[in-house]
């Protein structure tokens, strides 16, 4: 029994160092997080969502991007979708995840700078659901190459 327990334990203490060397190995740095948000839009509803994302969407988009809460936003649109495909695909590149705490400072901060209410968010979010439809959404992680 003790050599068994030896024995495991000198293959651990043998594979630490390679793993050590194979993770300083890695070619491939993280990067940011990338969050993208799949989106239905439907028939004859395209310019009722482009002018949300122009207006209201946008305006969140670049005060958190200032804020250093996001690096980057795009739109991404499909230009050929095939059945069941989003048409629309919101894609934001996040450095860092908020705290619990930090989250609700930013949520105070964004509805101030919006001027705007948790209620009135709610109803204009409810207003659009009539006409887009969130079909899923992924978390990704960029990698990148090291510097």
């Amino acid at each position: 029994m003790l050599t068994a327990a030896l024995a495991l334990g000198l293959a651990l203490g043998a594979a630490a160092p390679q793993a050590a060397m194979a993770a300083s190995e890695w070619p491939l740095d993280p990067g940011d997080y990338v969050e993208i948000s799949t989106i239905k839009i439907d028939d004859g509803h395209m310019l009722d969502y482009a002018n949300h994302l122009a207006g209201d969407w946008r305006k969140s988009q670049d005060f958190s991007k200032a804020q250093g809460w996001i690096t980057d936003y795009q739109i991404w649109m499909n230009e050929y979708p095939r059945a069941g495909e989003p048409d629309i695909y919101l894609v934001t590149w996040v450095p860092k995840f908020a705290t619990p705490a930090e989250e609700m400072k930013r949520d105070e901060a964004y509805k101030a700078y919006m001027k705007t209410t948790e209620a009135a968010m709610q109803a204009a979010s409810g207003k659009r659901d009539e006409y887009r439809h969130l079909s899923g959404s992924m978390l990704m992680k960029n990698l990148v190459w090291p510097k």
